[in-house]
């Protein structure tokens, strides 16, 4: 078949990736990225002979359960330290620290603002950072610093030193949840990247539970000796956790090229195994900034989609963060401390739930094609009625159980956020390219935070209702942006099967060539093989 006939029927941004394919000798500059990756390749122990070495299934297998054994506890552990340290504060402002700092008006919502301008402002960076280094290292590195932070929160007295630390938080966690799903990205297949994504995001909710009965032990000081300021020691916990987590990080965590566990086989075979996602291996495309694939990102749909997506789920995230303990509290269960470790204990029935709801999607996702974006859809319609019931309902003693409900079926509203965020390294290809999607993603992510702490304002307590009522906006916005989102890429899918079908390319011929391209860091406009795995999902 004459390469003319193939590149001229093909879309503008098919064409000169078959031109490359074909003759790579006519384009300098793909030469020298394939040079660049191949030499990466060399380092990593993935090629011999100038030939990428074979492996069994078997071998396959062997090293994936490895790898699971390694890292999946170790990230389910990390996220969900990170997570607690992040969200405490809410909990915290139960037992005393807005009294004991004399935080007054909004200065307690700014203590939320703050960690989230500081994470979006350092979350490219952080980004750049973890792609052109090390990323176990860096990554470690980071959750001791904030280890540390979330140590020294325990000493604040005042609204200043409160709001320097929170920022300085901000800072250091701002790379761990676009850094796990690098390394979720560098280690497996794109059929497994949902499943073992939502292992370690389910630690959101299943680590929330061991921390909450932990806090409640701690809180539960307090009523004995109330001059016990509970909120402190939270801290000081939570702190040395973190510390000690980031010491095991720096032993196990990084990717295969990176990694003490794995022999210089395993590194070939675990190399070799994400060859087929198209998207090269963990050290493709790391040595040059390419501005081709960030002009790319303005024309995707995708990208603005995984944005906007991020920043629609996080307004409400950042208000339940920040208010949801305080509106529990207020919602008439009881008129004492104890109410306080009350409201510990009634999170604990939505922290199990959504480890359930996160362990049928991960079985449902592993075992079937084309779901992800239909959880997604699911999963914020329930959430849309819950928060328009926290709005409508007085705040009354014979209603405090329906508005607990109303928060109650809030729960799946984070999958449509957490699976977005896999969608990342399963769809999007070339590295400046995923860089870019995974920076904006995270700042429409940090937007949301800062936008959801806001919008629950100290004259509208106890009900909050212009809060709530957002919130309920805000899902439903997002109901109709991931509706378009999947229209889009199935309508992308068909297009591009449509395409390949007219060349009469073979399916060996797309194997071989999308890993070839995959290897030359070409983004998924510039791959048009990438459609028959990566955006497999998506199609029906």
């Amino acid at each position: 078949m004459a390469a003319t006939s193939e590149i001229t029927s093909l879309p503008v941004e098919m064409r000169s990736t078959l031109e490359i394919s074909r003759d790579p000798e006519k384009d300098p500059e793909k030469i020298n990225d394939a040079e660049i990756s191949e030499k990466s390749s060399v380092a990593a122990g993935e090629i011999q002979g100038g030939a990428a070495p074979q492996f069994t299934e078997e071998q396959y297998r062997k090293l994936k359960r490895k790898a699971d054994r390694y890292l999946l506890p170790l990230m389910w552990l990390c996220y969900g330290v990170q997570q607690t340290d992040k969200t405490s504060i809410g909990t915290q402002a139960t037992f005393g620290l807005r009294t004991d700092t004399g935080l007054v008006g909004q200065q307690y919502s700014w203590l939320t603002t703050i960690f989230y301008i500081t994470y979006m402002c350092f979350e490219f960076p952080s980004n750049i950072i973890l792609q052109r280094y090390l990323m176990g290292r860096t990554l470690s590195c980071y959750m001791l610093c904030w280890g540390i932070v979330v140590l020294c929160v325990g000493f604040a007295q005042n609204f200043t030193q409160l709001i320097t630390l929170r920022a300085l938080q901000g800072l250091f966690e701002c790379c761990i949840s676009p850094g796990f799903i690098l390394v979720v990205g560098s280690w497996y297949t794109t059929r497994e990247h949902a499943s073992r994504a939502l292992v370690f995001q389910s630690a959101n909710a299943g680590f929330g539970i061991i921390a909450n009965l932990i806090l409640y032990g701690i809180g539960s000081v307090q009523y004995s000796r109330p001059d016990f300021e509970a909120w402190r020691y939270m801290s000081y916990f939570l702190g040395s956790l973190t510390i000690v987590t980031g010491c095991l990080c720096l032993l196990f965590l990084g990717t295969p090229s990176e990694v003490r566990w794995l022999s210089p086989e395993e590194r070939q075979i675990a190399n070799a195994r994400i060859m087929s996602n198209n998207t090269g291996h963990d050290r493709t495309g790391i040595k040059k900034w390419k501005w081709e694939q960030a002009r790319e990102c303005l024309v995707d749909p995708c990208f603005w989609f995984a944005g906007i997506n991020a920043f629609l789920s996080s307004v409400p995230n950042g208000g339940i963060t920040t208010f949801g303990a305080i509106i529990n509290q207020s919602a008439g269960f009881t008129d004492s401390f104890l109410a306080n470790l009350q409201v510990i204990l009634l999170d604990i029935p939505r922290n199990v739930a959504s480890v359930v709801w996160f362990v049928v999607i991960g079985l449902v996702t592993s075992r079937w094609k084309n779901l992800r974006l239909y959880f997604m859809i699911v999963s914020v319609i329930p959430p849309i009625a819950g928060f328009a019931m926290m709005a409508a309902l007085p705040n009354e003693p014979q209603y405090k159980w329906a508005r607990w409900a109303g928060y109650f079926i809030t729960v799946p509203c984070v999958v449509a956020l957490f699976l977005a965020w896999t969608l990342i390294p399963s769809n999007i290809a070339g590295r400046t390219k995923r860089t870019l999607t995974s920076s904006f993603t995270f700042v429409g992510y940090c937007v949301g935070n800062m936008v959801g702490s806001q919008i629950f304002v100290a004259k509208d307590a106890p009900r909050y209702v212009p809060g709530t009522a957002g919130c309920a906006v805000c899902f439903a916005l997002e109901l109709i942006t991931l509706i378009a989102w999947r229209i889009v890429l199935v309508m992308r899918n068909r297009r591009r099967d449509k395409h390949l079908r007219e060349q009469g390319i073979t399916e060996e011929e797309r194997v071989e060539r999308g890993k070839q391209l995959g290897e030359q860091d070409c983004t998924d406009f510039q791959n048009p093989y990438v459609s028959d795995t990566i955006f497999l999902i998506f199609k029906g």
